[in-house]
């Protein structure tokens, strides 16, 4: 998630807390986002954050930042939105496999979070609008 403008950048989903689906995940933003300054890359301490993997992928450009120890409310954006997504979309839902989940999640996230759900704290713009506004700005 972008923190400026609430924007899901990359997700990978998996069936289990391997490094390799953050690796993944790392490797898509890459691709979608010109980062060209130093960005800041947040998360919780799980040991697939503090891997050497994960911490070699990363890179040049990237800043490692943590939450503190048993604290959820370091990382409250994307807390908040695993909320959402499980509260205004996956609840409805009975899942057979994890290919039903995954296009559950992209529905929400590609189609939905971004393009269409509002915030207030964007001024009561989508993710994707407020990212264009910005840019027609700079």
């Amino acid at each position: 998630m972008d923190l400026y403008s609430r924007k899901i950048i990359a997700w990978e989903l998996t069936e289990t807390l391997s490094v390799e689906g953050i690796i993944s995940c790392i490797n898509k933003t890459k691709r979608t986002r010109n980062i060209s300054n130093p960005v800041i890359v947040h998360s919780d301490r799980g040991t697939q954050y503090v891997s050497n993997d994960y911490k070699s992928n990363l890179g040049d450009g990237f800043i490692l930042s943590y939450s503190r120890k048993g604290n959820p409310w370091d990382n409250a954006c994307i807390e908040s939105f695993h909320a959402l997504i499980k509260r205004e979309w996956l609840s409805k839902y009975y899942f057979k496999n994890i290919n039903g989940v995954r296009r559950a999640v992209f529905e929400y996230i590609d189609i939905f979070y971004n393009r269409k759900r509002i915030h207030s704290t964007l001024g009561y713009q989508t993710p994707n609008q407020y990212e264009i506004s910005y840019n027609l700005r700079t």
